[in-house]
């Protein structure tokens, strides 16, 4: 007994043909999308002239103070680049300071990822979920200047000893009250 599979496009519901004709569409965002990434299938004539229909977009970061995640907004190009109005965006790109390079989480398969070690100078600080060990707590407390340095460098909100969150999570409470900083 044989079987024979019956495959539609997930878009319009056409019966396929031929599986050499269809196209896997991934999906990473969408207001609708709930858990994350979701793939689907459609025919390739389906999408005939999505290319032209693209946007020129503008993904931002907003870093505010007292925020430990910044806020992602995506815009139009053209509505950014009418923010700058001393100068072109074009050149205002140009002349501004270079971010270490990040990758959002989404694009590295799960598999690739590699655990991150914040027990090391390279690491310690940065914002994580998850539990804040003994071995980055002493990093942080002996090397905080530096890291903050590094944190700041890397355009990642720096370790704040007037934020009472951030001296609890690193241990701090010693190093604060030899700066004498006051805790808010």
């Amino acid at each position: 007994m044989g079987q024979k599979i019956i495959r539609f496009s997930d878009l319009t519901g056409t019966h396929v043909e031929n599986d050499d004709d269809l196209v896997r569409i991934v999906v990473r965002q969408h207001p609708d999308l709930e858990d994350g990434p979701v793939e689907i299938e459609a025919l390739g004539s389906e999408l005939t002239g999505v290319e032209e229909l693209a946007l020129d977009l503008v993904t931002i970061e907003l870093h505010h103070p007292g925020s430990d995640e910044p806020e992602t907004v995506v815009l139009e190009a053209e509505a950014f680049d009418r923010l700058a109005s001393a100068a072109p965006m074009a050149e205002v790109l140009r002349g501004a300071k270079k971010v270490a390079r990040t990758f959002p989480a989404q694009v590295v398969p799960a598999g690739a990822r590699e655990r991150v070690n914040y027990a090391s100078l390279e690491h310690a600080g940065r914002p994580h979920k998850g539990r804040t060990t003994d071995a980055e707590k002493q990093l942080v407390r002996q090397h905080l200047d530096e890291i903050n340095e590094r944190l700041a460098d890397e355009g990642v909100r720096t370790i704040d000893l007037g934020n009472a969150e951030h001296v609890a999570r690193y241990g701090l409470e010693d190093l604060a009250r030899e700066r004498g900083v006051t805790l808010g």
